[in-house]
């Protein structure tokens, strides 16, 4: 690891100017992810901010919805009685994710910016284009089981690894950014980038912005969050369903899914929603809509295997979702 520098800060302000300060300062709250990439010479930063002293812990109750600090750490998240009760697809997603240990320290918002889980790209000796553009993705050709089906481009294959992103995507949750001269607000559809020709690029938070809050709406809709991974504990998805159904008596009124460890962002499943709308609950309509779900999917040499995985994952998350309404 390369040597840094340490600055507590205890304001908004003073941690956003300080971080503008070196363009190769970061952030650092739980440091879960980011301690682990600098001491494997992935990432490095002069200086580190920690932000931990920022008022920034908060999970508020709002008149259209709820309001989490970044800095909120995933295990009180998980365990918040409004979450639990209000948007169980999110603490389904937290409690399974890391181990019990990391999402004491971890945050919401470290969460959502964690870096990917490709093997090529956390280790320096092969090319990617993510850590080093124009170097090559050695996943393409390599042993991609774990990579994406779904969003890939020529020049990257890596899937984003946050559960909890998944669970806030199908709740179209907003991330809010606080910058020197501006906050902005954003969707969490757009704030995640597809790789294209920049896979480096990974979402819309600039250099010197800090996430400083996530929103969710309120909805009646009935949530849940199944992962499919290769051991019971402390693994990342194989493939995983965050699943938000509205329904009247036996018909979906509406629906709304997202897919995590398939895609380099929380893949939506628009077609899947249009599909749903004003059908019967029944094996019929859940076998034809694993079908719609994986019709766009470029698995590479090693993860076929997932298509039939998204199909069998989407179609028990919804039958646990609507089960208490047959």
């Amino acid at each position: 690891m390369q040597p840094f520098s340490y600055a507590k800060v205890t304001s908004q302000d003073a941690a956003i100017a300080t971080v503008n300060q070196d363009a190769n300062a970061a952030f650092i709250a739980g440091g879960t992810d980011l301690l682990g990439l600098m001491k494997d010479g992935v990432q490095t930063a002069n200086i580190l901010i920690d932000i931990n002293s920022l008022p920034l812990t908060d999970i508020e109750s709002q008149a259209n919805g709820i309001r989490i600090g970044a800095i909120s750490r995933m295990s009180d998240v998980a365990k918040h009685p409004q979450i639990q009760e209000c948007y169980p697809v999110i603490s389904q997603a937290l409690l399974q994710s890391a181990s019990p240990q990391l999402r004491n320290m971890a945050t919401v918002g470290g969460n959502l910016l964690q870096r990917a889980r490709c093997g090529y790209f956390r280790d320096p000796v092969f090319p990617c284009n993510k850590r080093t553009p124009g170097l090559g993705c050695a996943a393409i050709s390599g042993y991609n089981r774990m990579h994406a089906i779904f969003g890939v481009s020529e020049d990257c294959i890596a899937v984003h690894p946050s559960d909890l992103a998944v669970a806030l995507t199908a709740l179209d949750a907003v991330i809010y950014i606080q910058g020197v001269e501006k906050a902005r607000r954003i969707s969490i559809h757009d704030f995640y980038l597809l790789p294209g020709e920049t896979p480096e690029k990974e979402t819309l938070l600039q250099p010197g912005e800090l996430i400083v809050a996530i929103e969710i709406p309120d909805f009646a809709y009935k949530s849940y969050y199944l992962k499919v991974r290769d051991r019971a504990s402390y693994e990342f998805a194989l493939v995983s369903v965050a699943v938000a159904v509205e329904v009247e008596q036996d018909i979906i009124k509406s629906a709304r899914i997202a897919f995590g460890g398939v895609a380099p962002k929380p893949w939506r499943g628009w077609e899947v929603e249009e599909f749903l709308k004003g059908k019967t609950i029944n094996a019929a309509t859940f076998t034809a809509v694993g079908e719609i779900a994986v019709k766009k999917a470029k698995p590479q040499t090693h993860n076929e295997f997932k298509i039939e995985l998204v199909k069998r994952a989407l179609v028990r998350a919804l039958s646990v979702v609507t089960e208490k309404y047959e």
